[in-house]
């Protein structure tokens, strides 16, 4: 027992030395991602316990989780081989601690296997991402007797469904030890002779890195409630924290689990005679901050107010109305598939996109290590592009209901390795074997049938489907109260809405031009509108919402003016890409093909200081392509 401080405790070389993030490959952030991992996932993640939920997928982790436990995984592969080879005879642990229930299972199954029911209703075998954290025989699909993975949290011990029927067979000496241990602790026969399976789960948790015991062969344990568990592990090398860390104190807590040395003997000669040989525990997701200090918060005086309406009757001949679009409706062909691919096609794998994947883990003294996906790249070409095209044949090309389209398999096989090969680009130290992450499969099952449908236009019609309770929108239904400062007075000639709030000084820069440009009849800010783009982003379905909409004169009359959508971009992600393909792809030729809501177009704007020069392109653009099909109607009745 000792009352130091956990920094004296480190300093003094009492406990292992935890490592944590301090650098990474993605540049500009303050701190590494996954030194706090919780604040840029928490928004994918379940907000209840899995009791109180629905159904859910473990394969849709969020990607930046994926890869932070593919990183710090990869490292623990090399320490379990390292232990293995010095002839250690229990395995490094590795622990998870998550934020509820349904985390906590999501997790679990992922990187330990679980079933999931095929297009007959029946159980097929998902074995789990992590090879040495696999629960299932790899040849027969049967759960192993000794599990390598835990999963411990409140309902799990109320199932008491985690430990397999051979595992009382499989454990008899260990078991029977357990008795006698309770025998003698208690003095009741009784109690040891009806063991429970939640009382052996309990006691396997309690005994992980105990060689000859329940747990002695345990390497991974998922929980929720890691403090309210007895622990005294020695074994834990990782750690990964997907929960919110509220105080410093509770960060200390939970990396405490991971501080228990394997040795306490002092070196006898060399360099370190008389000290501890250092031990490292390498920790992801909890945010470390030994010199936090309590920030006083000013008070701050109040913020002005103001309404953001449409002027009626006034402005009225300035209204703008558009369709509220809910889905798409595509006939692709059955026979002779193409694809055109084009700029928007390409899928760029990177750090910002799936998670660092270099991220350097050092503690406050000893040596630093780098956790990166090294191991990712011995996955075979054939294998990834038999995984996407089953992907893309199930999801794509499937009514629901009905079974999959196999005779296409050949077609789509062609048309995926033709995208493998010319829009998949790496960068900064990722791998094409991330595309088994099934959000990154769907987003590159979505470009390829984003180009099958791009090679068919004009040929099969893409009609949009509006919304059959409230299929319009329009500015005339614009009523909100606003205490943003940042907004712009609008034109009592250019906008039916009295004030534009404005997102960047990018905006405030487009309302200038829009309303100082001579072919523009009236324009809006898409804010609090209603204006809202289907669109799929990876496995999510999601809502674009663009920036705005110009009544546009091109020489068809104020009767017929061309209604432009206008995003102004900045930083062009992945998801910016996905919004552009499905605006020119599936809405744009939808609505216009609605033939109802007027003629519609799409602009991108993406360099401020050429916004009024790209502006007046795009009109004239618009202007000289109605010219040219008038002249052509005239050529062809001549």
């Amino acid at each position: 027992m000792n009352d130091f401080s956990l920094m004296d405790a480190i300093e003094c070389g009492i406990v292992k030395l935890p490592r944590v993030p301090v650098a990474e490959n993605i540049p500009g952030n303050e701190m590494p991602m996954y030194r706090n991992l919780w604040e840029n996932i928490r928004k994918d993640m379940p907000k209840k316990g899995r009791g109180k939920g629905e159904e859910l997928d473990p394969l849709k982790l969020p990607t930046r989780l994926q890869t932070a436990l593919q990183a710090l995984y990869g490292h623990y592969e090399k320490t379990f081989h390292l232990w293995e080879k010095d002839g250690i005879k229990v395995p490094p642990c590795f622990i998870i601690v998550c934020q509820n229930t349904a985390i906590s299972k999501l997790v679990y199954d992922y990187i330990s296997g679980f079933f999931q029911k095929d297009q007959g209703g029946l159980p097929k075998l998902v074995n789990g991402r992590l090879a040495l954290f696999r629960n299932f025989d790899e040849t027969t699909g049967n759960p192993l007797p000794r599990p390598n993975t835990l999963l411990i949290d409140s309902e799990q011990l109320e199932a008491g469904d985690a430990l397999d029927d051979n595992f009382r067979s499989m454990a008899a000496d260990e078991i029977e030890r357990f008795r006698r241990e309770i025998i003698d602790r208690t003095g009741d026969a009784r109690a040891a002779e009806n063991l429970t399976d939640q009382e052996l789960l309990r006691e396997v948790m309690n005994t992980v890195g105990k060689h000859g015991q329940l747990g002695g062969s345990t390497r991974c344990v998922v929980s929720v409630s890691m403090l309210t568990e007895g622990w005294d592990a020695n074994t834990v090398t990782h750690v990964l924290g997907i929960r919110a860390f509220g105080t410093q104190l509770l960060c200390e807590q939970v990396i405490g689990r991971a501080l228990r040395r394997q040795s306490y003997e002092l070196n006898e000669d060399g360099p370190g005679k008389g000290l501890f040989n250092v031990e490292y525990a390498d920790v992801f997701g909890i945010p470390f901050d030994f010199t936090a200090k309590p920030v006083v918060a000013p008070p701050q005086p109040p913020r002005e107010t103001v309404q953001v309406k449409a002027i009626r009757p006034e402005r009225d001949a300035l209204e703008i109305r558009f369709p509220r679009v809910e889905g798409y409706r595509v006939e692709l062909p059955e026979e002779r598939l193409t694809a055109s691919f084009n700029n928007d096609s390409i899928l760029e794998l990177t750090p910002e996109l799936v998670g660092p994947s270099i991220t350097r883990n050092s503690g406050i003294i000893g040596e630093g290590v780098d956790m990166n996906l090294e191991h990712l790249g011995d996955m075979r070409p054939s294998t990834l592009l038999f995984h996407v095209t089953q992907r893309l044949l199930y999801t794509k090309w499937r009514d629901p209901g009905e079974e999959p389209k196999l005779h296409l398999f050949g077609q789509l096989k062609r048309i995926t390795r033709r995208w493998l090969d010319t829009c998949l680009v790496c960068k900064g130290g990722t791998s094409p074997a991330q595309l088994m992450y099934q959000e990154l499969a769907d987003m590159a099952c979505n470009r390829i049938t984003d180009g099958i449908s791009r090679a068919l236009e004009g040929k099969r019609p893409i009609k949009a489907l509006p919304d059959p309770y409230n299929p319009t929108g329009s500015t005339a239904y614009v009523r909100f109260n606003t205490s943003r400062t940042v907004r712009w007075e609008t034109s009592s000639t250019s906008c039916h809405i009295n004030w534009v709030v404005l997102d960047s000084d990018w905006e405030a820069e487009f309302c200038r031009v829009a309303e100082s440009h001579p072919r523009v009849r009236a324009y809006v800010k898409n804010h609090n509108l209603g204006l809202e783009v289907p669109y799929r982003y990876g496995s999510e379905n999601r809502k674009y919402l663009p920036d705005f909409i110009v009544l546009v004169d091109d020489g068809h009359g104020p009767a017929d003016l061309l209604h432009l959508i206008v995003e102004i971009k900045g930083y062009r992600g992945e998801d910016a890409k996905e919004k552009k393909s499905t605006m020119d792809t599936y809405w744009v030729p939808g609505v216009n093909n609605l033939r109802q809501y007027g003629r519609w177009a799409f602009a991108e704007f993406t360099e401020v200081y050429q916004i009024e020069a790209d502006f007046k392109a795009r009109v004239e653009s618009e202007f000289n392509k109605m010219i040219a099909k008038a002249i052509g109607s005239e050529a062809r009745i001549i």
